[in-house]
């Protein structure tokens, strides 16, 4: 069965949030855009587009003049916590947090901007809820000088948001319930016996099944995953962190979409799992981005500069894959194959669709 939370249990609020962002639904349902800030835009524009030599000695004294630095993130708390503590010390800037799920993120982040109300300053999220944020017309590219340190595939034409580390899906694996040699190379694998009662899945990773759809070839792919479920069932659990758990706990002995980051934190302290991929591994880029009407831009861009910097190497410390060339790990070497966050929100009612009929309306 899926495993239900306080909140978000399904895809029903992620659904909605896309279609708030993307103008899918009756204008009566949102509350009435106020004027735009005009002013507080064009300042925020002029400020994130310099790149004069004391830039940054100009985005520190005029944060020093501004507000708490508000960020709206989906990152793990305890992530996100560590990065603004380090932030927080080298610039001597406050910064306030707005931590819930992407679909929330997004969510509040666009009803706020159609009430005319701006509170926010950065977003940090899912690259398709990020790709949202833009297509909203809410983010204010940024003309880093960090940029040209990123992968190609972390920048995007709009320039709207960065992608700033990478979630790569991956297997997990109880070690004490599973022996490595028996491991699947890949995912037809999966249809041998010896999986039945054995297999979970995160409950909204959409976006991974059209990417391994589309390297394996749609057709060939659901007819795959269709007889994996029939053959051998299925547990959909909500949460990459609950998921990873349970593979830890040996509930879920191999679960088949985990993020990297977080069985190697788990690994590392001592739990009893390894992760592994069948390549090419599917990478969702996540992200930060500026907001167009940010009530502290100098902090604003001060923030997206340090999140494309110093952040990518805490970022490696806790087991992400940052996306900056300048940090040496083999994690963004692997073979991967990245998710098109417009793919995703274009073909979302598709894939989405699938992901339930395939898995979740069939979980065991």
């Amino acid at each position: 069965p899926i495993q239900k939370g306080n909140h978000m249990t399904t895809n029903t609020i992620r659904r909605f949030a896309l279609k708030l962002a993307l103008g899918g639904l009756a204008a009566g349902t949102l509350l009435a855009a106020a004027a735009p800030a005009m002013a507080q835009g064009k300042g925020s524009a002029d400020i994130a587009s310099y790149t004069g030599a004391d830039r940054e000695k100009r985005l520190i004294e005029g944060a020093k003049k501004e507000g708490p630095l508000m960020i709206y993130t989906s990152a793990p708390i305890d992530d996100m916590t560590t990065l603004t503590n380090a932030f927080e010390k080298k610039y001597g800037i406050k910064v306030k947090l707005w931590r819930a799920g992407s679909e929330k993120v997004l969510q509040r982040t666009v009803t706020e901007a159609r009430a005319g109300r701006y509170d926010v300053d950065i977003i940090e999220t899912n690259g398709p809820e990020m790709e949202a944020l833009q297509r909203e017309k809410i983010l204010q590219p940024v003309k880093s000088p960090y940029l040209k340190d990123l992968i190609p595939q972390a920048i995007f034409p709009h320039g709207g948001w960065v992608s700033t580390r990478l979630n790569i899906f991956v297997m997990a694996y109880n070690t004490g319930r599973i022996k490595k040699e028996d491991l699947p190379k890949t995912y037809a694998d999966l249809l041998d016996p010896k999986w039945k009662g054995k297999l979970g899945i995160e409950a909204e990773d959409a976006d991974w099944f059209a990417g391994v759809g589309g390297e394996l070839g749609e057709e060939k792919g659901l007819k795959l995953f269709r007889d994996v479920v029939a053959k051998n069932g299925i547990s959909v659990r909500k949460g990459h962190t609950l998921l990873t758990n349970l593979v830890a706990s040996g509930e879920i002995p191999l679960a088949m979409t985990v993020y990297n980051y977080k069985a190697e934190q788990l690994k590392q302290k001592g739990a009893p799992l390894e992760w592994f991929y069948i390549a090419p591994a599917i990478a969702r880029p996540n992200g930060v981005g500026m907001t167009k009407h940010s009530p502290n831009p100098h902090a604003a861009v001060l923030f997206f500069d340090f999140m494309l910097s110093d952040a990518q190497k805490i970022l490696l410390e806790r087991d992400f894959v940052p996306t900056s060339t300048k940090v040496d790990t083999h994690l963004n070497k692997l073979p991967i194959k990245f998710v098109d966050p417009k793919v995703i929100l274009d073909e979302n009612q598709k894939w989405t669709g699938l992901y339930d009929e395939i898995f979740t309306k069939q979980s065991k």
